[in-house]
């Protein structure tokens, strides 16, 4: 029977834990906080979208960066294994829209509770307000680890299963990523994900609270910030399966239909939240603008056509009161000073060219992007340990034995609906089942 250090009591490292107890190994789990699963209770607002229902297909196309990495992970344990899971440990769930995965409940602390009996069940030793100092490893393998106050514990193998540095408050610190690099390992660029956007504008304020429903929505790329070559941009690390590929000056980044919600500083909800996951990398070189189209169901003309019979209807009216049928009453007074046109003008007074102008407006509402939302908001981390020096089919260390990275703290990242959940629950599963497969031959070996 092997003995595994798992630092980190969150999805992943709960996970990995459970696992490796039902295969008859000795786990400890190592938690710096209270309790475990600390973040997972803030999940979803508090709701926990666990995992997504959508084909095998969808959980690739869904994953941002370096989809191709978790293969083995995701064949090995997939969002379907994930729901049977959890039914067997005692959770129900409940499919919503867009094939969201929720607790029956609705209440995150459901499936944290699951989690936290079945690894007692299982025998599993869990160490709480036990944060981990480093890893020590001997001959290009893991030996033990050091606790903050000196404790050094012993195991055969190490799962680092810290998460990132989104959500502070949760405890995050970035360790993992302290880990890897002390150990050689390459960390990528690190940016908050699945965050908010700051927009370079005095609406937002003004618009605070009010929440758009099936809009388009796309991110354009406007130059560069140093002004070199200001006509095209390299797509490296957008998201994008081709690499290298320039991009002109008005291309979108992003697109996607769907909520939005105007905040103070700018703009969230789950069309912005997906299009931070692609712009991240480029933000601090390139100029970039949020576009809107508030009636994406209408062409140009069928708008045009549309406000002119709502002008028909409202003849005599001053146009400030003449688009109570179009638009939120608190994004009117916004749109009318973009639009240029007197607040005070009758609507039969308003000229074709104006009609036009308040038309092309609506479809295409834009404001300038000024930065991302901080980890205190952000969902996710972007960026992480390399996976090109991590073997997708165990997530063991290539350059340390014994060592295996699964979760956050990688350089793997997924838009909004249960697919980051989904990347935890995948990866610890697989690190837990290589090390007992490892045991398992080793024990083979001997008899």
């Amino acid at each position: 029977m092997g003995k595994v250090l798992v630092v980190g009591g969150g999805a992943a490292g709960m996970m990995a834990a459970a696992v490796l107890a039902a295969r008859g190994h000795a786990a400890v789990l190592i938690e710096q906080n209270e309790k475990l699963g600390k973040k997972l209770y803030i999940t979803g607002k508090g709701r926990c979208n666990l995992t997504n229902a959508c084909a095998m297909e969808g959980l690739f196309e869904n994953v941002v960066t370096n989809p191709r990495f978790l293969y083995s992970a995701f064949h090995g344990f997939s969002n379907h294994d994930t729901v049977a899971y959890f039914h067997s440990i005692g959770l129900g769930t409940k499919v919503e829209r867009g094939d969201r995965v929720f607790p029956v409940s609705d209440r995150s602390s459901d499936v944290i509770r699951v989690l936290a009996d079945e690894l007692a069940r299982r025998g599993v030793q869990v160490l709480l307000n036990t944060r981990v100092a480093e890893l020590k490893a001997l001959g290009g393998r893991f030996r033990s680890l050091v606790t903050q106050d000196g404790r050094e514990i012993t195991g055969d193998a190490c799962i680092v299963a810290t998460g990132g540095l989104s959500y502070p408050s949760t405890g995050a610190r970035g360790d993992g990523y302290r880990f890897a690099g002390a150990l050689g390992h390459t960390v990528t660029s690190l940016y908050p994900s699945l965050v908010g956007l700051a927009l370079a504008s005095r609406y937002p304020k003004e618009l605070e609270g009010l929440s758009l429903k099936n809009v388009e929505a796309w991110v354009c790329f406007d130059g560069r910030r140093d002004g070199k070559e200001s006509g095209q941009v390299t797509e490296k690390g957008a998201g994008n399966k081709k690499k290298g590929k320039r991009m002109a000056v008005g291309a979108a980044l992003y697109q996607a239909f769907g909520e939005l919600v105007f905040t103070a500083r700018g703009v969230s909800g789950p069309v912005v939240l997906s299009a931070s996951s692609y712009i991240a990398p480029l933000l601090a070189e390139c100029l970039m603008s949020f576009h809107i189209d508030l009636k994406p169901a209408l062409s140009i003309e069928q708008l045009d056509t549309r406000i002119l019979r709502d002008f028909d209807e409202a003849k005599n009216k001053c146009f400030k009161n003449a688009l109570d049928h179009l638009l939120p009453q608190k994004l009117i007074r916004v749109i009318i000073e973009l639009s240029g046109i007197s607040p005070e003008k009758r609507v039969n007074a308003i000229s074709r060219e104006e009609r036009r102008r308040l038309a092309a407006l609506v479809k295409d509402l834009r404001f300038e992007i000024s930065a991302l939302g901080d980890y205190t908001e952000a969902v996710i981390t972007k960026g992480g340990v390399d996976v090109k020096e991590i073997n997708p089919k165990t997530m063991e260390s290539r350059l340390v034995g014994g060592v295996y990275f699964v979760g956050e703290v990688l350089d793997v990242d997924a838009l909004t609906g249960g697919y980051n959940l989904q990347i935890a629950w995948s990866s610890g599963h697989l690190a837990a089942e290589a090390i007992a497969n490892v045991f398992a031959a080793g024990e083979n070996k001997q008899k």
